[in-house]
């Protein structure tokens, strides 16, 4: 009985860990669309005891646009990366996120995680490479790397679900929009 107590209290917390895509938008402007999303993060245990012990984890948000073709496989229009550092510095007490040349520090983890998951305005695509009444799909998901862990973590996450870490790709459809005259 105190183990079925334990599963029913313990289910939510476990279920919990991993990433959940919420109100993703592509939204058309002059030069071309830009993205915006939020998504929530949650890291397994394991995964919060590796950062505060100094790993860092790279986050790859990946963004694709194909064309669907009844006569042949989807043309891809599309594809978009961009890699998130999450680090831990001890001796700052503070957690930094990187992209490209840009950072920023943060005092806790969920203000960390907050940042990685607000993306506004990507510009994922220019009209010109739309074509305007062509209906097109929209894909994104966000993934941590295990590749860009130290090998011997590389090793430690093959098949164990504590380093796996990954959302379900988010797919919509959408019509390319003619660029506006001024």
């Amino acid at each position: 009985m105190l183990v079925l107590l334990f599963a029913v209290l313990a289910g939510p917390a476990f279920a919990a860990t991993g990433i959940a895509m919420r109100d993703v938008r592509l939204d058309h402007g002059d030069d071309g669309y830009q993205l915006s999303t939020d998504i929530g993060i949650t890291l397994s245990p394991r995964l919060e005891e590796a950062v505060a012990r100094g790993v860092a984890l790279y986050f790859v948000l990946e963004f694709e646009i194909s064309r669907p073709r009844w006569y042949w496989l989807d043309e891809d229009v599309v594809e978009r990366s961009q890699t998130y550092r999450l680090s831990y510095h001890a001796l700052t007490r503070q957690y930094r996120v990187s992209t490209g040349a840009l950072h920023q520090s943060f005092d806790t983890l969920a203000e960390a995680l907050r940042l990685v998951g607000r993306l506004r305005s990507w510009p994922v695509v220019e009209l010109s490479r739309l074509k305007a009444g062509e209906s097109y799909v929209a894909s994104l998901r966000l993934r941590l790397d295990v590749t860009q862990l130290p090998k011997p973590f590389q090793l430690s996450a093959i098949g164990n679900r504590d380093w796996t870490l990954e959302s379900d790709w988010q797919r919509w459809g959408f019509t390319a929009q003619a660029q506006e005259a001024r």
